[in-house]
């Protein structure tokens, strides 16, 4: 792929699963923003575009067996990814970190109000995750599923409920708009998960966690904005 600042980031993104890796260590939006020029990608989060193309071209050729191409494999395999992988992920996350924010916030509380505004987003954003996942669960992914057994004719495809699989995939990604904000708001009230020179490992660790947090779902959100909901998409207008 040649890459030039006015290529769109999901672009690059999707061409190059390691890609995302360098894109999420500059800071560089390939979810959500993903629609983004690099150039505008770039400016905003106020990194160098060359220095980034330039990495991007050295690590272009260093794909390997463990990065599985999601443009090109079964959908079904991709959503059976997604909900081992990130839901999973996720799951465990909204479980594991509350008690963490409950034990920094009771020893450091009074000195960085700041724990109680990230406890707050982060219990915000793991409940609607949460029933975002359900849904797509329940509905999203078994009729994709279906979709593509259609498109194998395999089975006769049965009209969903919601008409048309564009309306559903719509409301997730206004969902993960949302999760974004929240997850972004978690990113500025942490100085960028930058403990205080005090911090205990306790305070380590969560802003380790709530980075990895935001991680994760970069790459889960890429994975469907940019990879399976167009891909079902286009499926759909030549199935149905």
């Amino acid at each position: 792929m040649n890459i030039t600042g006015e290529t769109k980031v999901k672009e690059i993104a999707v061409a190059n699963p390691r890609a995302t890796r360098i894109l999420e260590q500059a800071g560089v939006d390939y979810c959500c923003g993903g629609n983004k020029s690099l150039h505008d990608a770039c400016a905003h989060v106020g990194v160098s575009e060359e220095e980034i193309m330039e990495r991007l071209r050295e690590n272009k050729a260093d794909v390997g067996p463990a990065d599985e191409n999601w443009a090109s494999a079964p959908l079904g395999d991709l959503t059976q990814h997604i909900r081992e992988k990130h839901h999973r992920y996720v799951r465990e996350a909204v479980q594991r970190v509350p008690a963490l924010l409950t034990r920094v916030k009771t020893k450091h509380g009074n000195n960085h109000p700041e724990i109680a505004e990230i406890e707050g987003l982060f219990l915000k954003v793991g409940r609607e995750m949460t029933i975002h996942m359900q849904t797509e669960e329940q509905i999203l992914f078994p009729y994709i599923e279906a979709l593509e057994r259609a498109a194998n004719g395999e089975e006769a495809l049965e009209p969903p409920f919601f008409q048309t699989v564009r309306n559903p995939v719509q409301a997730m990604m206004e969902e993960h708009d949302a999760a974004a904000a929240l997850v972004n708001q978690i990113h500025a009230a942490s100085s960028a998960y930058t403990p205080p020179a005090n911090a205990c490992a306790s305070y380590q660790a969560l802003y380790r966690d709530l980075q990895e947090f935001e991680a994760d779902l970069h790459e889960h959100v890429h994975l469907e904005n940019n990879i399976l909901f167009p891909r079902a998409v286009e499926m759909e207008a030549g199935t149905v």
